[in-house]
């Protein structure tokens, strides 16, 4: 007979699933005028219309006392409480080249739902083919960070978003150009509306647009991988070598832990790695622009661990096409990939844990039962704005 513990876990599953069948057969409008009145799966419709994010791990009240990498430890504040119009709306922008200059690309140019919220290039794909600095981090979990961008200089979804709508090299509009457009459409003017009742005109604001669209990236929620299933007490749920791996993950030789903390597998912090650049690209100051401190120099944030596995290639460069290249790279020594003309504050963990080929395949198993797409949304077929979807162009 199956433990209650282990019935309250299968319950939960059950009930993902019928929210996913809900969710699928609700992909798109019926008349494509009308925004979801529901919430996505993951979230609780209050009674004020607000969608609240709801997972086991709201069990767990304390980030405390766990220990480093603990199993059952709570996650971070998230920011939700959005309407369901308005991550709905948010999902029709995030699709739209209608906010690019020239209508050729959309978040999801450079934030593809099918690659793990990335773009699978090295080096993301901007205004008028460029290739810019970095690659494109994943948008799995961001409503539980405090800071955005590989360098963390923005605060905020809203400020982060501004960065590319407005920079020259990626989106090339500006906000008269974008409300122009969207004021426009006789089909976003419906929307709006929808989305914020009670407005004293008919003219879309631009902090509509930011708030639409963090409330969709912030809906984005991936908490039910395996590794979820096991860290809730079905431990069927990981294979031996996977949880080999967890436990080389969580070792005080291999540190892992320490910046990819569970249950988020981030820490939040910026580290200095010494982590390569492509062979074509000069040093990147990272963090040390940002902060104006030199010991941050080279360093970026920790990215979350979640969906790892679909969000190749890696690191702020895009330099490691493989999961086993990143592990070889932390498993080579303190500072080997420094240039010779660089000194670099390296973080205080990073050392030589000399784990052997077992422990670092281990690892990689490990990091594959991260994934978690069960609640990804669907790409919108018709847009609002009567434009076509563009974020397949430059994907591989």
């Amino acid at each position: 007979m199956k433990s209650p513990k282990t019935i309250f876990i299968l319950l939960c599953l059950v009930i993902n699933c019928l929210v996913l069948t809900f969710n699928a057969c609700n992909k798109e409008p019926l008349s494509g005028t009308r925004l979801a009145q529901h919430c996505p799966p993951g979230f609780q419709l209050t009674d004020d219309n607000k969608c609240l994010c709801r997972s086991l791990y709201d069990q767990y009240s304390s980030l405390e006392n766990k220990g480093v990498g603990g199993l059952q430890t709570g996650l971070p504040e998230i920011r939700d409480g959005f309407s369901p119009q308005q991550i709905d709306l948010g999902r029709y922008l995030f699709f739209d080249p209608i906010l690019s200059g020239d209508q050729s690309l959309s978040c999801a140019s450079c934030h593809n739902p099918d690659y793990g919220f990335s773009d699978s290039l090295p080096r993301s794909i901007g205004f008028n083919r460029q290739q810019l600095p970095r690659a494109a981090p994943t948008l799995w979990n961001v409503a539980f960070l405090k800071s955005f961008f590989w360098d963390a200089r923005a605060s905020t979804l809203e400020e982060q978003m501004q960065g590319p709508l407005f920079a020259a090299s990626e989106m090339n509009t500006s906000p008269e150009k974008l409300l122009a457009a969207l004021n426009a459409s006789p089909g976003y003017s419906q929307l709006f509306k929808e989305a914020f009742p009670g407005k004293e005109d008919d003219k879309i604001l631009i902090d509509e647009v930011y708030t639409a669209i963090a409330a969709f990236e912030s809906s984005l929620i991936s908490l039910n991988s395996r590794y979820d299933m096991y860290a809730h007490g079905y431990h069927e749920a990981l294979k031996p070598n996977e949880i080999e791996g967890m436990n080389v993950f969580r070792s005080f030789v291999a540190r892992c832990a320490e910046c990819h903390t569970p249950p988020l597998f981030t820490n939040q912090q910026i580290a200095v790695l010494g982590t390569p650049e492509q062979d074509d690209l000069p040093f990147d100051p990272g963090a040390e622009k940002t902060f104006n401190d030199a010991s941050m120099r080279g360093g970026f944030k920790v990215p979350t661990l979640r969906n790892i596995a679909r969000t190749a290639p890696y690191m702020h460069s895009g330099k490691f096409a493989r999961l086993q290249e990143v592990v070889t790279f932390y498993n080579s020594g303190r500072g080997h990939a420094v240039p010779a003309n660089e000194k670099l504050d390296i973080h205080w963990h990073i050392w030589e844990p000399n784990l052997s080929q077992n422990e670092l395949d281990r690892l990689v198993d490990f990091l594959g039962t991260l994934t978690d797409e069960s609640f990804k949304p669907s790409a919108p077929e018709v847009l609002p704005s009567g434009l076509k979807p563009v974020h397949k162009q430059y994907i591989k």
